[in-house]
């Protein structure tokens, strides 16, 4: 649980915003008394950010998060004191088709916070998002931290560069940043529906067979967004009283590793759905088998996880159940009543 002592009326920055990770990350910050700032690019009116109705109690400012002199404005102005850089393009497939959009987002967008914190002096405490596909392809499985960065592919290789280049900022100037790796984050709010956790939901509310682009057979490591929240209040606490800590990375994870089929059986389980999925095999250029070891941030942070998977599960269920169901009649969110019910029932169990 998050110190709230440590965050009332702290100004702070969150970029990325109206994404997954980062509205959740906002509202929490919210509810704990911290003064928020937020950079977004899109207005994005169906996020969880604006949905959550925060938007009173936070400041927006609207800009790209590559834009470095707005970034230095912005720190200074608001004297922020610690950041969460959240922004990035987080599609495997978009970053196949549109590499140059991601390494601007997801490497020149890091390095501009990391040189406008390293010039903003009152900048105490910086995490910056990375991820479990900043590994690349290992030979030895989980995942640990002192593995080296060994991305191939478009999305990989931004994410192993914006990784080592926070490592640098630290390790070179005493940048206050640590890096999060995380595996693949789901919950309520996230509406890229090619993601199989929110495609799958969508689908068995619309009474479509949910889709697999893999075989089925990819394992994964799903790791539900609240969690990553609570993870990432706690190493931005832990890094205020501990300045060794400069420079880290952690792996944050449920350590419960699923093959991607068994994850849509699980959601229409819990669904009371009997759809089949239907599975593609088309996923090209991503790796097979993805998971970490979460024991570095156990042992060095006290973390572990708040929430096991089927609760997490029937939590996001629930979010996108009342997200489509506020859907104007005949359009093609509205939600089937009859599903609905079955939900509720299923989880009154």
């Amino acid at each position: 649980m998050s110190d709230t002592r440590f965050w009332r009326d702290r100004p702070v920055l969150v970029t990325g915003a109206t994404g997954l990770l980062g509205s959740w990350l906002v509202k929490a910050l919210a509810d704990a008394g911290a003064q928020v700032v937020c950079l977004i690019r899109d207005w994005v009116p169906q996020s969880e950010l604006i949905r959550s109705g925060i938007l009173s109690r936070i400041q927006i400012v609207r800009g790209d998060v590559t834009d470095q002199a707005l970034l230095e404005r912005v720190l200074g102005e608001y004297e922020i004191n610690t950041v969460f850089h959240a922004a990035a393009q987080t599609i495997v497939g978009i970053a196949n088709q549109n590499p140059i959009s991601t390494f601007q987002t997801n490497i020149a967008g890091t390095w501009g916070v990391l040189e406008a914190c390293r010039r903003s002096p009152a900048v105490q405490q910086i995490v910056v998002a990375s991820s479990d596909k900043a590994y690349g392809e290992q030979t030895k499985l989980p995942y640990v931290e002192s593995m080296p960065l060994m991305g191939s592919h478009p999305y990989e290789v931004s994410k192993s560069c914006a990784d080592l280049i926070s490592a640098s900022y630290a390790k070179t100037w005493g940048v206050p940043a640590v890096v999060t790796r995380c595996g693949n984050l789901f919950g309520g709010g996230d509406l890229n529906w090619n993601r199989l956790v929110p495609g799958t939901i969508r689908s068995v509310l619309h009474g479509q067979r949910p889709v697999i682009r893999s075989d089925g057979r990819y394992v994964r490591d799903y790791f539900y967004v609240e969690d990553a929240v609570k993870a990432y209040l706690l190493l931005a606490e832990r890094l205020a009283e501990d300045r060794s800590l400069v420079g880290e990375a952690f792996n944050f994870s449920n350590e419960l590793y699923l093959p991607v089929l068994e994850i849509v059986k699980r959601l229409l389980r819990i669904m009371a759905s009997d759809l089949e999925p239907d599975i593609r095999d088309e996923a090209r250029h991503e790796i097979r088998e993805q998971y970490l070891s979460a024991k570095k941030a156990r042992e060095l942070l006290g973390w572990k996880s708040a929430y096991p998977l089927e609760e997490a599960m029937r939590r996001t269920i629930a979010w996108y159940t009342e997200f489509f169901s506020t859907a104007p009649a005949g359009s093609k969110t509205e939600v089937d009543t009859i599903l609905q019910l079955r939900l509720l029932a299923t989880n009154d169990d």
